[in-house]
């Protein structure tokens, strides 16, 4: 499942490709015509992502909210030339396109997605109300979800997942911050540190952006540390392979300490971590 940061990046795309424009939005599946229909001939305003939703705002006060689940693509597309808006209709298309937005200069196609639909700006609100802070939001405020997992008996790990109290972390991040920490994922919300829980947030917030920029997650120390200096010294990151710590080498050596990484499932994903290297709690 997309996490976090590839959300981040699509509405940044989505934005620089439709904001201020009125694109033509059509569902060639027909799945969503009834929706596309409330959309078309709307103005966009801006497009932003909390968590592992997107939004997507139109005047009038409509929104649309997609959340692509497992197998969801938003793909965006710029033409060579504009296309001049006789033609936004005959543009070919490949495959179940559940959504269409065309303006003069760019085609984006929605794909699979589990959830797309037309709500208010009220409904809107109350979406970013069921999510916890996003760490990929400037003015995120971490307290909130402290206060959720110092009162709770679940495991670290199985916290992290939960949307409602971090957005946009998924299993990828969750398996290798905590074995950037030494954080055991099976410790208790309530014996958590206070400590813990802001190096936690602090590397979020520090490796999220590097996946916005790049478009892969990266947390091998290593290559955070380049991927730092290239954005820097460039103002992008190159492509590359993803690399991981633990996430999905069950049965391979720790990078740090030899032992072979493990795997549970837990909260309904593959739980990768190193015995001898986490034993912090």
């Amino acid at each position: 499942m997309p996490e976090g940061h590839t959300l981040h990046a699509l509405a940044r795309d989505l934005d620089s490709a439709f904001a201020g424009s009125t694109p033509r939005v059509t569902s060639p599946q027909g799945r969503f015509a009834e929706g596309a229909a409330l959309l078309d001939g709307h103005g966009v305003l801006r497009v932003e992502a909390h968590g592992k939703h997107l939004l997507m705002a139109f005047d009038h006060e409509l929104y649309l909210n997609v959340h692509l689940g497992l197998i969801g693509s938003f793909s965006v597309t710029r033409f060579a030339r504009p296309l001049p808006r006789q033609a936004w209709d005959d543009v070919p298309r490949t495959g179940q396109v559940r959504l269409r937005l065309v303006n003069e200069t760019h085609l984006a196609d929605l794909r699979g997605p589990t959830l797309c639909a037309v709500i208010t700006a009220q409904e809107a609100a109350t979406v970013r109300g069921r999510l916890g802070p996003d760490p990929l939001q400037p003015d995120a405020d971490p307290a909130p979800a402290w206060e959720r997992i110092r009162r709770s008996r679940r495991a670290i790990a199985e916290l992290l997942m939960d949307q409602s109290i971090i957005a946009g972390v998924g299993n990828v991040y969750r398996c290798e911050v905590l074995f950037r920490l030494r954080l055991n994922p099976f410790t208790a919300g309530t014996e958590v540190k206070p400590a813990s829980w802001q190096a936690v947030w602090d590397d979020l917030v520090a490796l999220m952006p590097l996946g916005v920029a790049s478009g892969r997650i990266i947390t091998v120390p290593a290559d955070v540390e380049a991927a730092r200096a290239e954005l820097a010294a460039t103002g992008r990151i190159g492509a590359g392979p993803r690399a991981s710590s633990v996430y999905k080498r069950a049965g391979q050596p720790c990078p740090v300490c030899g032992s072979r990484i493990r795997t549970q499932l837990l909260a309904g994903r593959s739980l990768f971590w190193c015995g001898r290297c986490q034993r912090r709690r």
